[in-house]
């Protein structure tokens, strides 16, 4: 049975996807619905469509990142709320930036263990649903994420908007920022080739390969072609292959050696609102 396309879910694709109505229409029809497959087949068919991201972007809302004194411990967290009226707020921000500072001083994990610590005398959880009461909006930690490592350097962009973490082998203030902008900037989908999940890799793969197919060039000759392709994309996805946003001559990686030969970025968190 196939599955029931409505336009609502026409529209929620050419949101994503910015394809027109009627190749999201064909999408959904020969992916039965299915959204992601949906994404995959207006790609194969060459459409420009940009790389699923594993980053699930908040509407509204404050996006703080903070490390411990030692800069081994970092967090970065996202206080949602429904409108950039609330999150404008002087208060809102200032509670925001309460729960960010209990999530460091109490060493927590998870956005579930950071619900149950106590500010005063009074759970997290406990004051988000007061203030989701006086002010009439839903209101959560949307997002929360953590590192550690020798040197975590923090970054917030743009008003609280985007806060990422670097993790680093070393302490090393300066680099740690550039490569913080760098990831706010660049949006990488992970720190280098091998860090990306091998169905990720399978998946661009198959479709450069159909890409190719549906540009009418022989099958022998898709698969070379396909190599080149996954090399571009791991180029322009991973943090050290890619151009150094400061100097588009050399490539992060490049630039991390020319600071310190030992110096590496063992991972990073990126979180944003939408």
């Amino acid at each position: 049975m196939s599955a029931t396309i409505t336009a609502a879910d026409i529209n929620k694709l050419r949101q994503t996807t910015g394809a027109g109505m009627m190749d999201c229409r064909k999408a959904l029809t020969e992916s039965n619905g299915d959204f992601e497959a949906a994404i995959d087949w207006l790609r194969k068919q060459g459409q420009k469509v940009a790389a699923k991201r594993s980053d699930r972007e908040a509407k509204e809302g404050v996006v703080l990142a903070k490390t411990t004194a030692d800069n081994k411990t970092g967090i970065v967290l996202c206080i949602s709320c429904e409108t950039d009226f609330v999150s404008k707020n002087a208060d809102f921000v200032a509670f925001a930036q309460s729960i960010a500072d209990a999530a460091i001083a109490n060493n927590v994990k998870s956005a579930e263990e950071l619900n149950e610590v106590k500010i005063g005398n009074e759970k997290v959880a406990d004051m988000i649903n007061e203030k989701l009461a006086a002010i009439g909006e839903k209101i959560a930690i949307s997002k929360f994420e953590r590192l550690e490592a020798p040197y975590v350097a923090s970054y917030i962009h743009g008003a609280n908007r985007m806060g990422v973490l670097v993790a680093m082998s070393k302490p090393a203030e300066e680099a740690g920022k550039d490569v913080a902008m760098q990831i706010a900037a660049m949006n990488p989908l992970a720190v280098d080739e091998k860090s990306i999940p091998a169905e990720t890799i399978a998946r661009e793969k198959d479709i450069a390969i159909e890409q190719i197919k549906a540009e009418g060039k022989p099958a022998e000759m898709a698969e070379k072609i396909a190599v080149g392709k996954i090399n571009k994309f791991f180029k322009d996805n991973t943090l050290l292959a890619q151009a150094f946003v400061k100097d588009n001559n050399k490539s992060v990686g490049d630039y991390l050696k020319s600071v310190d030969a030992d110096l590496k970025v063992t991972d990073f968190k990126r979180v944003a609102l939408g």
